[in-house]
């Protein structure tokens, strides 16, 4: 069942079904209680493998990030919820940052999930953690554009792009995510002046999301845009004419190759901080991080597995040149720490 954040009285409903109190007071079952923002069917074959190996029983609500969150704030301390699992960085650390999550330690996934995409680690561990990443990358028409004039980030601000850049709002999570770890990068002044001249260069005002951007793109209302990979990985996948069409006229870059790498971002999972079964959180987390889960958790929205030394086979992936690919190495955990000033600089040059 998915629901939205205009749903919480129908999610209320099927979370009292799922968790009621009959169910958290049997003590001989092992259960884990999972909200989630992630819902793709073939993520249910790697649930299934969890409860198999383990004996514990996964309860699932689905809803969106926001409804997520609404949903925790209003349970407080009464809440069900053992695992929360969000689909962007920006969103875990907002989430983490209104103390919905409890700080955790797990040496599997120390050695198993890269240090850049967790949360920043205190004594009492980590509070989020990716599971799989996805590639902040640009779609330009090579009828317009070089390739050599869109192969960084910095390079959407330069005047040779005047009325060619189109993008999804600049205050959505993925852009936000993306722009603070330019200003991380650049430093204020610079991230700023960045920001200045890439609304200078827009085809139109932001709207729409990123497949928009990339549609726009091939029917010459622009020239380039930003996307994550995992939109162009579905275009490449889609058997519909129009959408191979579009493939034909856009080609795909993934910038900073040569200087400070691509920006991921993640789908990732925390442990509630209210969670009633923690250890049983841990473990799912962990089982997450396995090979086994990764190829299920990677490939059911074709994005890249986080887990280290693990791969996964996808044609669309190797479409896009695979995954081996020069990641961007500022960790999330502190590039979630720019956002509010990001979005105030945003405010400031008029980025919509």
């Amino acid at each position: 069942m998915t629901k939205t954040a205009s749903s919480l009285a129908m999610i209320a409903l099927a979370a009292t079904s799922l968790f009621g109190a009959a169910g958290l007071a049997n003590a001989q079952e092992q259960v884990v209680n999972l909200y989630s923002a992630r819902h793709y069917a073939t993520d249910e074959g790697m649930y299934e493998a969890f409860t198999r190996t383990t004996g514990i029983k996964i309860n699932r609500v689905d809803a969106d990030d926001a409804g997520i969150v609404a949903r925790l704030k209003a349970e407080g301390a009464a809440s069900p919820a053992d695992v929360i699992l969000l689909v962007d960085a920006a969103r875990l650390a907002s989430a983490d940052a209104q103390g919905l999550f409890q700080p955790f330690k797990s040496k599997v996934l120390d050695a198993a999930i890269p240090a850049k995409l967790r949360a920043a680690a205190t004594p009492e561990g980590v509070t989020w953690t990716g599971f799989s990443t996805r590639a902040r990358v640009i779609v330009y028409d090579p009828a317009r554009v070089k390739a050599a004039d869109v192969d960084t980030y910095e390079k959407l601000a330069d005047p040779k792009l005047k009325g060619l850049v189109c993008t999804r709002t600049g205050s959505h999570p993925y852009n936000l995510s993306l722009f603070s770890t330019v200003v991380e990068r650049l430093g204020d002044a610079k991230g700023e002046e960045w920001l200045k001249g890439v609304v200078a260069n827009m085809a139109r005002a932001p709207k729409g999301g990123d497949t928009d951007q990339i549609k726009a793109v091939a029917s010459g209302e622009c020239g380039v845009a930003l996307t994550n990979s995992y939109y162009v990985a579905r275009l490449i996948k889609s058997d519909k004419v129009d959408d191979k069409a579009v493939m034909q006229k856009v080609k795909i870059m993934f910038p900073n190759q040569a200087t400070s790498g691509t920006h991921v971002n993640i789908a990732g999972a925390a442990v509630a901080k209210h969670a009633k079964n923690p250890a049983n959180a841990i473990k799912f987390l962990e089982f997450l991080a396995s090979p086994f889960a990764q190829d299920y958790f990677a490939n059911g929205n074709n994005e890249f597995p986080a887990a280290k030394g693990v791969s996964v086979s996808n044609p669309a992936i190797a479409a896009m040149g695979g995954a081996n690919f020069k990641q961007e190495n500022i960790p999330l955990g502190v590039v979630a720490k720019n956002q509010l000033k990001v979005q105030q600089m945003l405010d400031r040059v008029g980025y919509k």
